[in-house]
């Protein structure tokens, strides 16, 4: 059970507001909202001058979800999905935005909301159990609960190249893409990573650009996603069954409400089983996931390669060139132990075209930047303009941005110098009323994220709500059980396939970064039960403190 204890100071003493969320996407949005609805006074600080998160800075052409769209939305308000009707199977950016905007518009959250400020300190004062945020313009707030609603993909990441600053050209960072509509025509474009992001761009840029030069570290396990336009009829079906679609996906290890054909490939012949994957390559997107449980296919190493080998020969039918087509074939990472991609508009044939060029940077690394464009170990090439699409200082990144001191001093860099160390992936020792949504060894990116960021939502409100009634003023999770769910959460991704990939999962893509695999990987339908059964243990792990001097030890 968890411990209860006396502690100094008045319950919301001298504070401004009542709790401080940081972020105005997804998360924050419904944070916001769910406090406001729990009679609570709370500010949330968004450093763009628009709601919308990752959707309101990832705007770069081809920027496409990967879930798709009935279910990547809120779930919480049956007038939300009621009123809203998506118009393709995967939402574009823009749409994305529409819809997080007309949910602030909707459930008037704006009002609530202060942008375009930067958050850049945070303190936590062990007497008045309260946080001071501080802001680059110079406010200082003070707060009960300090919520970050950051995002896992949030600070990009660009790598340190020698002589960029020479280099004549343009430049952009996907995640940072500039408002205004960049003009590729006439141009020679490079573009600097094959991820998600560089799929999606890649995709929409080949055959819009004079020239497109692709560098490529590592390729990708990229499955069509089947994209096209909901009609009607089967929006009406998805709204007559939202009940029924919700349930499972909040019950399924994905997020996503997908059965699966086969449990194993036990007692499967080679021919029952890649029958059983072209019918889901023809599906399309994280269905095709799903034609076995995604844990086995995740924990089989056999199997694994079976489906590993059905997507290479697919990708070497889709391109011309066979030596260009076994530069796209990935051979050093199990199918999925990378956050596995989409193909939205035919990216392998996109290498068909005699003004799209692939460089491996594996045989010809990227020496330097010239002021013409890249050198590498045996070419220079000349280019207009360079895309950097290689992502993020993903997980930690935009958390140890915020400069969160807590008790004694202690910075959270300084606490997670050798990797994140979390309760669930939501509080962290050393750190009293601090929340974290979807962070590190929460299920987060392994999932359809809104079901992940509502499950957190909803358990950070109620958990609020259980202190604000019983009178405690402070929360933090012990250190006994901190360290049980980092090992926990190592040893399910040690005992998986995730293990066998350089990824950002674990941080590889960032020099000095301390390699730790920072999901949850047990599933967000055993981490949903876990997260319940600890609420209704009083929330067990965690030290529960109040401001009298009475107080009852269970």
């Amino acid at each position: 059970m968890s411990n209860r204890e006396t502690d100094a100071g008045g319950q919301g003493d001298g504070v401004d507001v009542d709790a401080v969320v940081i972020g105005a996407g997804f998360s924050g949005l419904y944070m916001l909202h769910r406090l406001r609805e729990q009679g609570l006074d709370v500010r949330v600080y968004e450093k763009g001058d628009e709601v919308g998160g990752t959707w309101y800075w990832n705007r770069y052409p081809g920027a496409r979800c990967d879930s798709e769209s009935h279910i990547y939305c809120y779930s919480f308000d049956e007038a939300l999905h009621e009123e809203w009707e998506w118009s393709e199977r995967y939402p574009e950016q823009p749409e994305i935005l529409e819809y997080l905007q007309w949910v602030a518009d909707r459930l008037d959250l704006r009002r609530s909301i202060a942008f375009e400020t930067e958050v850049t300190g945070a303190t936590y004062d062990e007497e008045t159990a309260s946080w001071t945020v501080e802001t680059a313009d110079g406010e200082r707030v003070r707060t009960r609960y300090f919520i970050t609603a950051v995002g896992c993909l949030s600070k990009p990441y660009r790598p340190d190249f020698e002589g960029l600053d020479d280099y004549e050209g343009e430049w952009y960072h996907t995640a940072r893409w500039p408002h205004e509509e960049v003009d590729f025509s006439d141009e020679h474009v490079g573009v600097i990573g094959t991820g998600s992001t560089g799929i999606q761009f890649i995709s929409e840029v080949g055959g819009r650009a004079k020239h497109l030069t692709v560098f490529q570290r590592t390729p990708n396990y990229a499955v069509p996603a089947r994209n096209r336009p909901l009609d009607a009829d089967e929006y009406e079906d998805i709204r007559a069954n939202y009940d029924d679609i919700w349930e499972r996906a909040r019950d399924s290890r994905l997020g996503m409400p997908f059965d699966h054909d086969h449990q194993t490939d036990f007692g499967l012949s080679d021919a029952e089983i890649r029958e059983t994957l072209e019918e889901r390559w023809q599906q399309g997107g994280f269905r095709f996931l799903h034609a076995f449980e995604p844990g086995t296919v995740l924990s089989d190493p056999e199997l694994n390669e079976f489906i590993a080998e059905f997507i290479r020969e697919k990708i070497r039918e889709q391109v011309d060139d066979p030596e260009t087509a076994e530069k796209l074939v990935p051979t050093d990472h199990p199918y999925a132990a990378k956050r596995p991609p989409m193909d939205y508009d035919g990216y392998y044939e996109t290498f068909n075209r005699d003004d799209v060029s692939l460089v491996d940077v594996n045989e010809s690394p990227i020496e330097r930047f010239t002021p013409d464009g890249i050198r590498t170990a045996d070419a220079d090439y000349d280019l207009d303009m360079v895309v950097f699409a290689t992502g993020f200082d993903a997980m930690t990144g935009a958390l140890l941005a915020l400069d969160i001191e807590g008790r004694g001093g202690q910075t959270l860099e300084e606490k997670w110098e050798a990797g994140p160390h979390t309760y669930l992936g939501l509080g962290t020792n050393g750190f009293p009323n601090l929340f974290t949504i979807t962070g590190p060894q929460s299920p987060s990116v392994l999932t359809n994220m809104p079901m992940a960021i509502e499950q957190h939502v909803e358990w950070i409100a109620d958990c609020i709500e259980f202190m604000e009634t019983e009178g405690y003023d402070r929360i933090e999770a012990t250190e006994d059980a901190e360290a049980q769910w980092v090992q926990n959460t190592n040893m399910l991704a040690e005992n998986m396939l995730f293990s066998e990939a350089k990824s950002w999962y674990r941080g590889a893509n960032v020099p000095g970064k301390t390699q730790v695999f920072t999901p949850f990987p047990g599933g967000l339908d055993n981490y949903r039960e876990i997260c319940d059964r600890i609420a209704r243990d009083e929330y067990d792990g965690f030290d529960l403190g109040r401001a009298t001097a009475a107080t009852t030890a269970d």
